[in-house]
């Protein structure tokens, strides 16, 4: 192809690499915070049944109009907040982006910690925003000082807070957020509180929103339900105040949510019972999971309130024990601990298990993978395996 070919595509655009997923087929798959329960046989019948009625002939009306109703009250949407819904929360953040968009000398600003969810970044440098990451501090709480500073410095127009967050999985100070939310909403910028976790988390920022509504007047509260069970239906909403989320229907592609995936929500909702007892499952097994991991020498866990377990793993420690190649004498290993990491990600490879390594996206992720919280039978795999690879016990 001759590069006057590609002369319209942005240049930008052109330095970019497209998300990648890894090739899962045949392995264990436990690196994309998937709920790994299907529904049961008798609901899949069921749902079955129920899409073969849809009449995909017709551009989705009723369904959708419906799921948002539906959402709103499994939510339960506080007086005065609208809800719109997106393919996905990466369409919510795009259409975000795209509704505070400047002309680029006049650009607004995008303002999130790092290492955090890569769409807060990636969409508003497609829409022409400036983007600033703030780093977390090492046990990957929020740094205050920095966040303020910051928010001080660049006016952002919007603040994006994972709760829990992603990779780390923690949940951050909420008297930290409460004060960047007051530093925020006080020149009139946004904050979107980031919840794709909320199901195994054991706290939502919607219930400070409806203790303190006028204390939260310029936050966006995002959901999804991929993390609900329903990943592969892209289904995303943000709730928010009224007037707002007027302003961001504006933006909403027409049709965006198809009459098939407003339908499998609609019945997933109507069974929500079922997909509460398998996040109960989950988080039963993450702390089963953490506990596991603790015990292992050289094997550090981090305390987790999503369904995925960000682990750092201390080469120094674990040398003596593991059966994985080590460097050779007097040969220096210049990646450290992040190669290391590298040969335990190989290592479950090898067994066919796949899980996310973190180590590269972030130096305080050196060393770090992270694990998804499968099933009971999936995460004893897992740590099997480990137990295989760090040899030993503390």
């Amino acid at each position: 192809m001759n590069s006057s070919d590609l002369r319209f595509i942005r240049e930008d655009v052109k330095k970019m690499h497209a998300y990648v997923v890894q090739d899962a087929q045949g392995m264990l798959k436990l690196d994309a915070m998937e709920n790994p329960f299907s529904l049961p046989p008798e609901l899949g019948a069921e749902l079955g049944a129920r899409l073969a009625s849809v009449a995909v002939n017709r551009y989705p009306g009723p369904q959708v109009q419906l799921l948002k109703e539906a959402l709103a009250d499994y939510a339960g949407l506080p007086r005065g907040y609208g809800l719109v819904l997106g393919n996905g929360s990466d369409e919510l953040i795009s259409l975000l982006s795209l509704a505070c968009a400047q002309s680029a000398s006049a650009a607004n600003t995008v303002l999130a910690p790092e290492p955090g969810f890569v769409m807060y970044a990636v969409s508003a440098q497609l829409q022409g925003l400036n983007y600033v990451g703030v780093p977390l501090l090492a046990d990957f709480e929020l740094d205050e000082v920095e966040m303020l500073r910051a928010v001080d410095e660049h006016m952002p127009a919007l603040v994006y807070l994972a709760y829990p967050n992603n990779p780390s999985a923690n949940l951050w100070s909420k008297e930290i957020i409460s004060r960047i939310i007051e530093r925020v909403s006080a020149y009139g910028g946004w904050v979107v509180v980031d919840e794709a976790y909320q199901p195994f988390s054991t706290h939502s920022w919607l219930d400070e929103i409806r203790s303190a509504p006028e204390a939260h007047r310029q936050v966006l509260l995002m959901r999804t339900l991929s993390k609900f069970g329903l990943a592969g239906v892209r289904i995303g909403y943000l709730m928010g105040p009224s007037a707002v989320v007027e302003e961001v229907e504006k933006i909403r592609p027409p049709y965006n949510i198809s009459v098939l995936n407003a339908e499998c929500a609609l019945f997933a909702l109507e069974h929500a019972s079922v997909f509460s007892e398998q996040a109960r499952i989950i988080c039963e097994e993450r702390e089963k999971m953490i506990n596991h991991l603790s015990r292992l020498k050289g094997v550090n866990p981090f305390k987790s309130e999503g369904n995925m377990v960000l682990v750092r793993f201390d080469q120094n420690q674990i040398d003596s024990h593991s059966k994985l190649a080590k460097p050779a004498p007097g040969v220096s290993d210049p990646a450290g601990d992040n190669s290391f990491a590298t040969k335990i990600f190989e290592g479950l490879k090898s067994r066919r298990i796949l899980v996310k390594n973190v180590s590269k996206m972030h130096p305080l992720l050196l060393g770090c993978l992270r694990f998804t919280v499968g099933t009971p039978e999936e995460n004893s795999q897992l740590l099997s395996a480990l137990d295989e690879l760090c040899v030993g016990h503390s």
